[in-house]
């Protein structure tokens, strides 16, 4: 199968890892996978904000360059949610049926790692070793938006060598939010700590999630001394450790 590699702007200019995680991670199941040019950001941020002709212009770029691609992985939650629910619902509300039109043709191609791997590869175990202890945290759009469920929790418990614990109020924001966490700088601190206290209470010596925004607002306050430390992968990177390239841990 070939897949259009979304990787989404905020693994392109802080976590470039996750893209090459799910490269290797879909190439090893014998899959293709392409970046389509000129892909930029999905336009979230503009949109919650309440910029949504700047919003509205991103989408409309990256559905042109997505449109003749027959999947697309999208290695964030939280932009595939953007992509297959907040498009279409933006493009009704500023009077442009076509856009909406265009991105609801769209939607039914868009999907999050977890999602592209068990619902349409119809895999669980992806030829993963990884020698460690991990909690997963489900985030919220995965959580609420996505509706993922177990998928996540079944690929990492078919990862040869991962000791899977069960993180206490799994379900609980991490107090990121995006926009939130700048302007409710405390209670967002709050709601982290709050998380990196679970994660430790489990000893976890990892913490994953489908959302590297979640992650690093995360490993921010364990790295400032804030909260406990802890140390975050994404998933894709899980999934592509092997016995004789682990992804390291330290």
């Amino acid at each position: 199968m070939q897949v259009a590699l979304f990787v989404t702007c905020v693994n392109n200019g802080l976590r470039p890892s996750t893209g090459r995680a799910v490269v290797t991670v879909l190439e090893r199941l014998g899959h293709r996978v392409t970046f389509p040019q000129p892909q930029t950001c999905c336009g979230q941020l503009h949109l919650n904000a309440g910029y949504r002709p700047e919003g509205l212009a991103l989408a409309r770029t990256t559905i042109d360059t997505l449109a003749g691609c027959d999947a697309v992985v999208v290695p964030s939650a939280s932009c595939a949610a953007t992509m297959r629910h907040l498009w279409a619902d933006a493009a009704d509300d500023e009077g442009d049926p076509g856009l909406a039109d265009a991105a609801r043709a769209l939607a039914p191609k868009v999907h999050e790692l977890s999602e592209l791997l068990v619902d349409v590869l119809g895999v669980t175990d992806v030829g993963a070793t990884f020698r460690h202890r991990v909690a997963y945290h489900p985030t919220c759009h995965s959580l609420r938006s996505l509706r993922v469920g177990d998928r996540p929790l079944r690929l990492l418990a078919a990862v040869e060598g991962l000791d899977l614990v069960e993180l206490p109020d799994a379900t609980g924001c991490c107090g990121f939010g995006g926009l939130f966490a700048i302007g409710n700088g405390p209670t967002s601190t709050a709601m982290g700590v709050d998380k990196l206290h679970a994660v430790a209470s489990t000893g976890a010596e990892v913490l994953c999630a489908a959302d590297n925004s979640c992650l690093m607002h995360l490993a921010g306050l364990s790295d400032a001394g804030t909260g406990p430390a802890i140390r975050t992968l994404h998933l894709a990177e899980i999934l592509a450790s092997t016995a004789s390239e682990p992804v390291p841990v330290g």
